[in-house]
């Protein structure tokens, strides 16, 4: 997010974001507490100007829902030491346009396949890919940088036409986003993204590469990027332990009717 946008958050977001990046950086640790509203509104009036109490215990609300800090009553607020990763989908593009890093850069990235083949079934069956399309397949586990614990299992499937003899077909970490490096290759943008979740038990393989007791659930995320002619530039699927995540989406409640395709059911 750019300054500018920054700028035009609500003021009790922009909060919130100072916040959990001094949670990020360090500055607060798990078990700290979190100083008095007292002190926090003082503190962010310098920042931020006219400051209430209900705007400020708004931000709190927010560091709490995404499960960074615990209140407890007539006590205080204390940052959580079991944090979950958080997923923001529709900002993550935006940030590695800007830094030009791995989209997951807090993780250490192993590459565990990569090499032409053809597209999995599972995949072919959400998304236009045809069963015998030809892909580049990355896959990839990410881990931990401090305990080595396995967070996050991935692969990616770029089409042929795209990355065949490239250097996406080595088993090398690139050095910035994937989608970035597609794009180059591509000559094409990312315009359109549409993720499909499950909630389900790991299989064997993904029990035995993330570390899971047999039977533990996983959240699956099916990523499928366009670009502005609807053509696939990419589909990458992630699995996560599904309690050492938190999904959150922010968006903008319409208020005239829009377009109806794809109603939600729930």
């Amino acid at each position: 997010m750019t300054d500018d946008l920054g700028a035009r958050a609500p003021k009790y977001q922009r909060i919130a974001d100072a916040l959990r990046q001094q949670i990020k950086t360090g500055e607060y640790r798990p078990g700290d507490r979190l100083p008095s509203e007292t002190t926090l509104l003082e503190r962010f009036r310098d920042q931020f100007g006219t400051l209430s109490l209900p705007t400020l215990r708004q931000a709190i609300a927010v560091l709490r829902a995404e499960g960074l800090v615990e209140s407890q009553q007539g006590i205080g607020t204390f940052i959580k030491a079991d944090r979950r990763l958080q997923r923001r989908s529709r900002k993550r593009y935006g940030r590695a346009r800007t830094d030009r890093q791995l989209l997951t850069s807090h993780l250490a990235h192993q590459i565990i396949f990569s090499g032409k083949g053809s597209v999995p079934e599972h995949i072919a069956a959400v998304t236009d890919f045809q069963p015998d399309d030809q892909v580049v397949i990355r896959r990839r586990l990410l881990r931990d940088k401090e305990t080595g614990r396995p967070e996050e299992l991935g692969a990616s499937y770029v089409p042929a036409s795209i990355a065949d003899g490239t250097y996406l077909e080595k088993p090398d970490v690139v050095p910035k986003a994937l989608f970035l490096c597609v794009e180059e290759l591509s000559g094409q943008r990312y315009t359109h993204a549409r993720d499909r979740w499950i909630v389900r038990p790991a299989t064997a393989e993904e029990s035995g590469l993330l570390e899971l007791t047999p039977g533990a659930i996983v959240i699956h995320l099916i990523h499928t990027a366009c670009d502005q002619n609807g053509a696939i530039l990419e589909v990458s699927e992630l699995v996560w332990p599904a309690d050492r995540i938190i999904i959150l989406d922010d968006y903008e409640i319409a208020q005239e009717p829009e377009d109806l395709r794809g109603l939600s059911d729930i």
